[in-house]
């Protein structure tokens, strides 16, 4: 299939209400608002193909740019491709579900996420903290460092409430997935969840979104979820 085909296909799943779903998260135009469990025939077909990817993602149509991330070849992107691809990831289901899900796939994904934490830019921040959860919920515990990550939490925990507001949500999640999914470092997460204590992520033009790290992992500990792994990390 080429771009065009792809992009025909895509404009065909579109919907007015997902559309409108969308924009409110931070979209702009162009976007058909096309439903991620849509997408998954046409990926099907396609498979990876990283020269179409690459044409997708330059359209700046945001279901395209997603539908790049899912049949993108990370294995051959260098870390100058995802910089480039960061450059235009203008919000944040861009930056954190396209980017950073993409670059967890690679050998370098650690090396990339740290730079990009250390970046001060919000999305750069956000997707970096985000990788790490990609990671850490899908590969063993024995391919981290364990002091690495114990220095990471306490970052979040002397920073998280001064951040800028994108990277507070990526920051509490990561607290929660090494809460959850990181084992030896548990019970340290779950410390430093209750210190942390809830965090506000003002909204342009919205109520404030109070995030609550201990609740969510109370929660998923009370279903039996220590320990959780994802099998597949793209869709």
């Amino acid at each position: 299939m080429d771009l065009k085909t792809v992009m025909e296909e895509l404009e065909s799943l579109g919907t007015e209400r997902t559309k409108k779903r969308y924009l409110s998260n931070g979209a702009h135009e162009p976007l058909f608002g096309v439903a991620t469990g849509a997408m998954k025939p046409i990926a099907r077909k396609i498979k990876k193909n990283q020269q179409l990817a690459e044409e997708l993602y330059a359209t700046g149509n945001y279901d395209a740019m997603y539908f790049a991330g899912i049949i993108a070849d990370p294995q051959v992107m260098t870390e100058e491709d995802f910089n480039r691809w960061m450059e235009s990831a203008y919000f944040y289901m861009i930056s954190d579900y396209v980017v950073a899900v993409t670059l967890s796939e690679t050998d370098i994904a650690q090396e990339v996420a740290d730079k990009w934490i250390a970046s001060g830019e919000e999305l750069k921040m956000s997707a970096g903290w985000s990788c790490y959860c990609w990671l850490l919920g899908s590969r063993p515990d024995d391919e981290f460092n364990s002091d690495k990550l114990s220095s990471m939490l306490d970052q979040v925990m002397k920073t998280i409430h001064e951040a800028p507001e994108r990277t507070k949500s990526s920051m509490n999640n990561f607290i929660y997935t090494v809460a959850i999914s990181y084992v030896p470092l548990h019970e340290k997460a779950v410390e430093v969840a209750k210190r942390i204590g809830p965090v506000e992520m003002k909204k342009d033009k919205k109520k404030s979104t109070i995030l609550h790290a201990s609740e969510k992992i109370q929660k998923d500990l009370d279903r039996g979820s220590l320990g959780f792994k994802r099998k597949y990390v793209r869709c």
